[in-house]
């Protein structure tokens, strides 16, 4: 495989950074473009090798981009993430260490939930608990963008990048997906074997069974199987987007 960087890669480098993380069919189109304007060699299935040549060259700088899925809807995103935290790292945070501490916090409340989300009443209250210094409610509330009543969870971008952080400091309350072997922070559990799946991932594989059971221990699966919404396209897209609800910060409301 060819790991000299084009311009073509640098280019969707460069989309990439600006837009934080990419779903799947767009970064899809966004390769294409990207070939075709630098006469860069183009294989439409060819998405991660072309993304394994920018790695590459990212390795001294200790960033990479990632294949992760979103815990909602099972599609596949692309994003840019930092794999080292130094001095320097965290001087170049946007946060204040206050606000750090408030994520931190509604990190925990999240993974150590059932169902993978805070309700922002909890979070507000994390407010009064800080240690480096108690934030006000309306402080609270302008970190976690005008907060309303509603649940907040893990963006998927976060998840993808804090992945192995999550996976050491929160060892015996974490798993990973049965199914996909990726961090799973909205899961369904077996009550028998303790294993656990991403909603997305238990509907695909219970789609075709009349009485679903675990994969481990074949016990019957006693939770509502999940809908199954369409997946990404594998054709390409128009253009570069977010998702509507979405934001590339840590956490996202429902």
């Amino acid at each position: 495989m060819a790991t000299q960087m084009t311009d073509g890669h640098r280019r969707f480098l460069q989309v990439l950074m600006s837009h934080g993380i990419m779903e799947g069919s767009v970064a899809r189109t966004l390769h294409r473009d990207c070939c075709e304007i630098h006469k860069v060699y183009y294989a439409h299935d060819k998405l991660d090798d072309f993304i394994n040549v920018v790695n590459i060259h990212l390795q001294p700088f200790f960033m990479q981009i990632r294949k992760g899925m979103s815990e909602d809807d099972g599609k596949t995103y692309y994003a840019l993430v930092n794999l080292a935290e130094t001095e320097i790292t965290k001087m170049a945070s946007d946060y204040t260490e206050n606000e750090l501490e408030l994520f931190r916090k509604t990190m925990d409340a999240i993974i150590v939930s059932e169902n993978g989300f805070a309700s922002s009443t909890n979070i507000l209250n994390l407010a009064d608990q800080l240690k480096i210094k108690k934030m006000k409610k309306k402080e609270a509330e302008q970190v976690l963008q005008n907060l309303r009543d509603g649940e907040y969870t893990l963006h998927t971008r976060c998840i993808m990048e804090m992945e192995q952080y999550i996976l050491s400091n929160y060892q015996d309350l974490v798993r990973k997906c049965n199914i996909c072997h990726s961090l799973a922070i909205q899961s369904q559990v077996c009550e028998t074997c303790g294993i656990g799946m991403h909603l997305p991932c238990a509907g695909k594989y219970f789609k075709a069974q009349m009485e679903p059971h675990c994969p481990h221990c074949n016990e019957f699966w006693p939770h509502e199987i999940p809908e199954i919404n369409r997946p990404d396209s594998q054709l390409p897209s128009s253009a570069p987007r977010e998702r509507r609800g979405t934001s590339s910060s840590g956490t996202r409301r429902r």
